[in-house]
């Protein structure tokens, strides 16, 4: 179920993908050929039985996506930080008026990109992440629940050369996750300011709570538990040659206090023999970097459904 919350049209020209419906094999590569109106993001409900709650979701749309009724699109999963919710990249770094410039100038494929909401208010709980924990089972939500929901609702193609991954912070962390348990479900993973693994200063942000149990502690436990860094250290062969097929981006600031844990994770990654691109840029854990990352992240994620 789904109400509709809010549209935010935009003024700048995008061009058209030449993604057709139909099977996988049948599907043209994806390619900026046509100048059209800008795209738009909207903000929808979905109830999920899985949590026991309605979350919110945004999505953007292109603009072709109303006047092509029978063209489907490439799909990026955007992530969204601690604390923060599925309104943060539109709000705060303008996701759709970089999307638009960058398909205008050919730079950026058309495509279709959603932000689940990964946090709860306090009076829900105040659960957070993108793991499953006892209170919070928001990744098998993810992959059971909102994914299949997503690419049923819109008209999306649905094979893995098609789908990609990116986020930043917590969303970072989750985005490598999930390519990691799920490399037949996704082409490519752009990780920025990426939460890999909990500092060695203590939790998130160096948060911790003396209750055991609280929501931030549960956080910190949870992000532990699926460290990105230890999963490629004690990947197998098989699990190594699985994480070579996807496309991978780690971005991170110079002065960003993830920097150690995100070098660990291209340590991890060079020693396997896992192909990756790395940039340290000139930046912190701030929006101000995040918004610049788009102008990386969604050129990277085109070229990956263009292959």
């Amino acid at each position: 179920m789904r109400k509709t919350l809010l549209i935010c049209a935009m003024t700048m020209n995008v061009f058209n993908a030449s993604a057709q419906p139909g099977d996988a094999g049948d599907r043209q590569p994806v390619t900026p050929v046509q100048r059209s109106e800008a795209g738009r993001s909207v903000e929808h409900i979905f109830t999920s039985k899985i949590l026991g709650m309605e979350r919110a979701y945004s999505v953007y749309l292109p603009q072709s996506y109303d006047r092509n009724p029978d063209r489907y699109y490439p799909v990026l999963y955007l992530l969204h930080g601690a604390g923060d919710n599925n309104l943060c990249w539109q709000n705060k770094a303008n996701l759709s008026g970089v999307q638009n410039m960058l398909a205008a100038s050919g730079e950026s494929a058309e495509m279709i990109i959603v932000t689940p909401n990964a946090c709860t208010t306090t009076e829900e709980g105040g659960w957070q992440g993108y793991f499953d924990t006892p209170q919070w089972m928001y990744e098998s939500f993810f992959f059971d629940e909102f994914l299949p929901f997503i690419e049923k609702e819109y008209r999306i193609i649905t094979d893995r050369d098609h789908r990609a991954l990116a986020g930043l912070s917590m969303g970072g962390g989750g985005s490598a996750k999930y390519a990691q348990t799920h490399p037949d479900m996704f082409c490519a993973a752009y990780c920025m300011s990426a939460l890999m693994a909990i500092p060695e200063t203590g939790g998130i942000g160096g948060r911790t709570d003396d209750d055991p149990d609280s929501p931030m502690n549960v956080l910190n436990n949870s992000v532990n538990e699926n460290s990105c860094i230890r999963f490629v250290e004690n990947a197998n062969e098989a699990t190594k040659e699985k994480l070579k097929t996807i496309s991978w981006f780690i971005d991170c600031g110079d002065d960003d206090f993830l920097l150690d844990r995100n070098l660990e994770f291209v340590t991890a990654m060079k020693q396997a023999g896992i192909p990756h691109q790395f940039r340290v840029r000139d930046g912190g854990h701030t929006w101000e970097y995040w918004h610049s990352g788009l102008y990386i992240l969604l050129p990277f994620v085109s070229r990956n459904f263009c292959k």
